[in-house]
C-alpha cells in the first residue's frame, strides 16, 4: 500500500452503530460496579453460612480488587494489540462462568479462588470499554459519552446495595447469598451475543507482542505491596510481611526501568510512560488512586458497621445507600453538562472538600449518638459525598484520556482503571489498620458494640483521602474540561480506526 493510498483502517465517518455499542459495554461497567457493592451487602451472611475469618472476609471484597489491580494494564494492553472487541467478548464470558463458581461455592477457599479468578475476568473486559469509547466517538462526542458512563457507575453503586439487600433477604430457592453471585448469569450471556453483533473491532495499528517481562514485574510487585497488608494484622505481621512490602519498591522501580529501556528500543511497553509527561494524564491518576484508596476503606467498614453494629438488616442497608449513588449521579451530571464546561478545574476541586465535609460529618453523627443513631442520620453524610465524587468522577475521566492518542488507549485505559482499583485493594488491605484493630481480639460479629467507634475512626482517614485527592487536582490544567474555541472544535481529527473482521482474527497472539 502506498502513502498516498488510504488505509483499510481508516474512515472519517463515524460509526454508525457507535451508540447501540455504547449501551452493551456500558452494560457490562454497570455489571463490574454492582458486583462489587452487591457483595458488601452479603458479608455478613458469607461469613455467617460459610464461617470466614476476618482475612477472609477481606480477601472476599479485597481478593477481587487485587486481581483486578493487577490484571488492568495488561488487559488493556492486550485490546490494543490483539482487538479490543475480542478482548472485550472474552472477559464477559470469564467474568459469566466465574460468577457461577463463586454462586456455587461450599466454603470460602472456593468462594475465594472464584473470586480473584472473577477480578482477573473483569481485568480483561472493563479495560475495552473505555478504549471502545475513546477510538469509537469522535472528540466532540466524548464530553457527553463520559458523562453518561459517570452516571451508569453510579446508578450501579446504587443498584448494587438493593440488589443484594433483595436477592439476601429474599433467599430465592433457598440459596440465601448465592444469588448475588448468580445474577450475573443472564446478564453475561445478553452482554455476550450483544456485544457479538454490535461492537466494531478495533486494535492499535502497530500490532506488537506482549511485554511478558513488564507484566511479571508489574504483577510481583504490586503483590508484594497489598499480600501483606491484607493478611499481615490477622498473622501477626511476621518478618515476611515487612520484607515484601520492602521488596515492592526495587520490583515496581525494576519495571518502571524496563519499560523505559523498551520504549528506548522501540519495543510496545505495557505502560506507556510518556503518557506521565501529561498533566491531565499524572494528575489524573493521583486522583483515581486516592479515591479507589478512600473508597476501600469507606464500603467495608460502612457495611459491617450497618449490619453488625447498628443491626440493620441487608434491605435496611441497602436504603441507607440510596443517597449516596442518587447524589452521585446528580453531581456527574452536574458537573459534566454545567460546571466543568464553565469553571474548569475548580469544581472537581470543590467536589472532593465537599466529600470530605460528608466524611467529617458522619464522624460527629456516629460518635454523637452511637448505636441509637436512626437510618435518616446514616443518609445525610452520604449526599455531600456523593455530589463531590460525582462531580469529580465523570469529568476526570474525560480529561485523563483527552490527550491520549488513539494507539495507547487501552494501556492508557487499563492503567486508568488500575490505580482506582490498586486503591481500593489498598483501602480494604489497610481496613486492618484502620478499622478492624479498633475493635480489639475477636471477630467483628462479637464486637458489634464497638462498630460505632471503630467506624468513626477509619472516616477520619476517607476524608484525609478525599482532601489529598482536592490538592492533587491542582497537577490539572486550570482550564480542564472547558469548551474550547470554535476553531480547535472545528479542527479534523480521525474519528474512528475499526479493524476489519478478517484482519482482526489474524492479528498476532503472543
Amino acid at each position: 500500500m502506498s502513502e498516498n493510498e488510504p488505509s483499510r483502517n481508516r474512515t472519517n465517518a463515524a460509526d454508525p452503530r457507535r451508540w447501540a455499542a455504547l449501551v452493551v459495554v456500558l452494560v457490562a461497567s454497570f455489571m463490574d460496579a454492582v458486583d462489587v457493592t452487591v457483595v458488601h451487602i452479603a458479608l455478613p451472611d458469607i461469613q455467617a453460612e460459610t464461617g470466614a475469618s476476618t482475612a477472609q472476609v477481606q480477601w472476599i471484597t479485597g481478593g477481587y480488587a487485587l486481581a483486578f489491580a493487577l490484571g488492568l494494564i495488561t488487559g488493556g494492553r492486550l485490546g490494543d494489540l490483539f482487538g479490543r472487541k475480542r478482548i472485550f467478548l472474552l472477559g464477559v464470558v470469564g467474568f459469566t462462568l466465574t460468577s457461577l463458581v463463586c454462586g456455587v461455592a461450599g466454603n470460602p477457599e472456593t468462594l475465594l479462588a472464584g473470586r480473584v479468578a472473577q477480578g482477573a475476568m473483569a481485568a480483561l473486559m472493563v479495560p475495552q470499554v473505555l478504549s471502545i469509547i475513546h477510538v469509537t466517538f469522535p472528540e466532540q462526542e466524548r464530553g457527553k459519552v463520559f458523562g453518561i458512563y459517570g452516571s451508569v457507575m453510579a446508578l450501579g453503586t446504587l443498584a448494587g446495595p438493593l440488589v443484594g439487600a433483595l436477592l439476601v433477604e429474599g433467599d430465592l430457592f433457598g440459596l440465601g447469598w448465592r444469588p448475588v453471585f448468580l445474577v450475573n448469569l443472564p446478564l453475561g450471556v445478553a452482554g455476550l451475543i450483544a456485544g457479538a453483533l454490535l461492537i466494531r473491532e478495533s486494535r492499535a495499528e502497530r500490532a506488537a507482542r506482549l511485554d511478558l517481562v513488564g507484566v511479571v514485574l508489574a504483577t510481583a510487585g504490586l503483590l508484594a505491596l497489598v499480600l501483606p497488608l491484607t493478611q499481615g494484622r490477622e498473622l501477626g505481621w511476621p518478618a515476611w510481611t515487612y520484607g515484601s512490602m520492602a521488596a515492592s519498591v526495587p520490583l515496581l522501580a525494576a519495571f518502571v526501568a524496563w519499560e523505559r529501556r523498551l520504549a528506548r528500543r522501540g519495543g510496545s511497553p505495557l505502560v506507556v510512560l510518556s503518557l506521565f509527561s501529561r498533566r491531565s494524564f499524572a494528575g489524573g491518576q493521583g486522583v483515581q488512586l486516592l479515591f479507589g484508596l478512600a473508597s476501600g476503606v469507606f464500603f467495608l467498614a460502612w457495611t459491617l458497621y450497618l449490619q453488625l453494629g447498628l443491626g440493620f438488616s441487608p434491605l435496611r442497608a441497602g436504603l441507607s445507600g440510596m443517597p449516596l449513588s442518587a447524589a452521585m449521579m446528580a453531581g456527574a451530571g452536574l458537573s459534566m453538562q454545567v460546571l466543568v464546561p464553565r469553571f474548569g478545574r475548580r469544581v472537581l476541586q470543590a467536589g472532593g472538600l465537599l466529600a470530605a465535609a460528608g466524611m467529617v460529618s458522619f464522624v460527629c453523627l456516629a460518635g454523637h449518638y452511637g448505636t441509637g443513631i436512626a437510618l435518616w442520620q446514616t443518609m445525610m453524610p452520604l449526599i455531600p459525598m456523593g455530589l463531590g465524587m460525582g462531580m469529580i468522577i465523570a469529568p476526570l475521566t474525560d480529561a485523563i484520556l483527552s490527550e491520549v492518542p488513539h494507539e495507547h488507549a487501552g494501556s492508557a485505559s487499563g492503567l486508568t482503571n488500575t490505580t482506582m482499583q490498586l486503591g481500593q485493594a489498598v483501602g480494604v488491605a489497610l481496613s486492618s489498620v484502620v478499622f478492624f484493630d479498633r475493635l480489639g481480639p475477636g471477630s467483628p460479629t462479637t464486637q458489634a458494640h464497638q462498630m460505632p467507634h471503630a467506624f468513626a475512626g477509619s472516616l477520619w482517614y476517607v476524608a484525609a483521602a478525599f482532601l489529598a485527592a482536592s490538592a492533587v487536582l491542582f497537577a490539572l490544567p486550570r482550564t480542564v474540561g472547558t469548551k474550547r474555541p470554535a476553531s480547535d472544535e472545528a479542527a479534523p481529527e480521525r474519528e474512528w480506526e475499526p479493524v476489519p473482521e478478517q484482519e482482526a482474527e489474524a492479528a498476532p497472539v503472543g
